[in-house]
């Protein structure tokens, strides 16, 4: 057994089944040992922000980490967007990468590169395997870094040699830990500011799932508490039938607006909420001065069972909720192609247990208040703010769940960072419906830009940030990755062709051509 049978075997006994992989000359070992561990499969990608994303949507849908193989320094560096994004979400991610053979390292090939220091501005943990001996400990090790709440990326570094030489065998398996609760005395002292004036919950991390939801419903309905959701989580559970906690909304002046009543905050897996970005004369810190915040449970913790107990120590667990959820959504009726639209279109016809890959960016404002009609289902969100995530999420999330539809909301500026997403969709031939919301501008730029204090917008910066001068074609883009698509540009458009696409198996992509003038006056 070699070093890459080795590190394989390890991944397999441990329940890391699938690799998303971009290898180079220095992974061929570990690509040949696939053919011999058949429990573990190689999804290729042709980026490596495919890989990382891809890695990153499998695990917030599974709660179990992907493995991703990437080459070298330079391979890393193209994946550390999403790797990004994955730290965020506290994914757990095996991140592979390859390194030189030891004995090649001392004379800075081209290729050479502080791999190490590029892992550690993503990794919670980094290890170089030094000998082909240590190779199954260190994997396992490196799996148990992983997997440790509340989960994060941990990176190990396999030079050439460690692959191709004789190893000691597979590595041992790691008990998979579970989440602590938090003391009973944190939830007492949490139940007792629920007494006080202007109490309030932010869900985030792993609990805005139907469990926890329902747990926050009756302490809302209990104690009269607002219930908030951490937008950037990185699974939210969503539509009719569901309770649906306050938004806290992207720009700074809504949120400081929203949470101005608040005066006790009870954070759940997640922080106090602080803007995106820093804009002039804007507070960055969206709570009131005079708001106490209390953690009822920190990152690592059992958020969701915090909260049952929470409802306990309230009385609240036979508290009656009233029915959650709207009725369903109208079909909708033709007319422009706007973001309202598409919206209506969703909440119409999504099918029930589909999952969401949210990167709407600028439209997701418009589209989400639509999505409380719709069908259940579960959205991933950007988390750490990197453009890119959405079309790998989708692919990650599509090899975890076979069984159930993925559809990605994808804005045609950010689709362009991780395109090379839809033909590995083709040629895993995964159920994915893609969305792209094409106004043909970076739309986000420009209100940001008019945030900042630009107000007159020269026509020369409104075309630094127009990306419609060629305009993309999506659907020869798709079409030459090995996706079928179609465009739309009006109402009834696209609403036929969203439910043929949802009607059948395989990818599919839809190329949704906004109103432009209305695209503009909805974002200004």
């Amino acid at each position: 057994m070699n070093g890459s049978e080795s590190l394989l075997q390890t991944l397999a006994a441990n329940g890391v089944d699938t690799c998303f992989m971009n290898p180079g000359t220095s992974e061929m070992r570990f690509v040949a040992a696939l053919e011999r561990v058949e429990a573990v499969r190689g999804v290729l990608c042709l980026f490596e922000g495919v890989c990382a994303g891809a890695a990153d949507g499998y695990a917030r849908m599974t709660g179990k980490p992907a493995a991703t193989l990437l080459h070298l320094g330079p391979g890393l560096a193209n994946g550390l967007s999403n790797l990004h994004n994955a730290r965020k979400a506290r994914s757990p991610v095996i991140n592979i990468v390859g390194e030189h053979s030891t004995r090649h390292q001392r004379y800075d090939a081209p290729l050479s590169a502080d791999i190490q220091a590029f892992a550690r501005t993503v990794s919670g943990y980094v290890r170089v395997v030094a000998r082909a001996a240590d190779m199954g400990q260190a994997a396992s090790e490196t799996i148990a870094a992983a997997i440790g709440p509340p989960g994060q990326v941990a990176t190990l570094i396999v030079p050439a040699d460690v692959s191709w030489s004789e190893a000691g065998g597979c590595g041992p398996v790691v008990a998979r830990p579970q989440r602590p609760l938090p003391s009973s005395e944190t939830v007492v002292s949490a139940a007792r500011l629920l007494q006080l004036e202007g109490p309030a919950l932010l869900l985030g991390g792993t609990t805005i799932n139907d469990r926890a939801l329902a747990a926050a419903s009756k302490l809302a309905a209990r104690t009269g508490a607002c219930i908030f959701a951490d937008r950037n989580a990185p699974r939210i559970a969503s539509g009719r039938g569901r309770f649906h906690p306050h938004t806290v909304p992207y720009f700074p002046e809504p949120a400081i607006a929203l949470l101005s009543n608040i005066r006790n905050l009870i954070v759940v897996e997640t922080q106090a909420p602080v803007s995106f970005f820093g804009y002039p004369e804007t507070p960055s810190y969206l709570l009131p001065e005079e708001c106490a915040v209390f953690a009822l449970a920190q990152k690592d913790e059992d958020g969701t069972g915090a909260l049952e107990a929470l409802v306990e120590e309230c009385g609240a667990a036979r508290t009656a909720v009233a029915e959650a959820g709207p009725e369903p959504a109208p079909a909708p009726d033709g007319g422009p192609l706007t973001t309202q639209a598409i919206g209506a279109a969703l909440a119409a016809w999504l099918p029930e247990s589909a999952i969401l890959s949210d990167e709407m960016v600028s439209a997701g404002a418009a589209v989400v208040p639509y999505l409380v009609h719709a069908a259940p289902h579960d959205r991933m969100p950007v988390t750490g703010g990197s453009i890119g995530q959405g079309l790998p999420v989708a692919l990650g999330a599509a090899c975890a769940c076979p069984d159930r539809k993925v559809i990605a909301l994808e804005a045609d500026g950010s689709g362009m960072y991780t395109l090379q997403s839809l033909w590995t969709m083709a040629r895993e031939n995964l159920d994915v419906v893609v969305v792209i919301f094409a106004n043909r501008r970076y739309q986000i730029l420009e209100i940001e830009m008019r945030r900042v204090g630009v107000d007159a917008l020269s026509e020369r910066l409104r075309d630094s940030i127009d990306i419609g001068r060629p305009a993309l074609d999506w659907v020869r883009l798709s079409e030459g990755m090995g996706v079928p698509a179609t465009r739309a540009t009006d109402g009834a458009e696209f609403a036929s062709q969203l439910r043929a696409a949802l009607d059948v198996r395989g990818p599919r992509l839809i190329e949704a051509v906004l109103t432009p003038e209305v695209a503009y006056k909805v974002f200004r």
